[in-house]
């Protein structure tokens, strides 16, 4: 059965939408040595809701392992410049409703 859609305000775009839930260390990464040894499965399973506009443009700029390694906090994803400027054109952007 899947999970009722979930809508709020996008924390990298600010628009009110569904949102989707982003792994801040992606999932298939978990599996990985570094990942098992170095985090715990609550540490993980840790994400945030944002809008599908802003997720897919996440995983469009950069790789499992970078965002694994590097930008797995909300906070380093909004000091991104590139992920900034993506953030900034999806806030100009209408809602889609899928």
């Amino acid at each position: 059965m899947p999970l009722p859609k979930r809508t709020g305000i996008c924390p990298c775009c600010g628009r009110e939408t569904r949102l989707t839930y982003h792994h801040l260390i992606p999932r298939h990464m978990h599996r990985r040595a570094y990942f098992r040894k170095n985090y715990s499965r609550q540490e993980l399973s840790q994400g945030i809701y944002i809008c599908r506009q802003c997720h897919d443009g996440i995983h469009r700029f950069y790789t499992a392992m970078e965002l694994a390694k590097h930008l797995n906090t909300l906070d380093r994803l909004l000091a991104d410049d590139s992920l900034a400027a993506h953030f900034a054109w999806v806030a100009r952007q209408r809602i889609r409703i899928d």
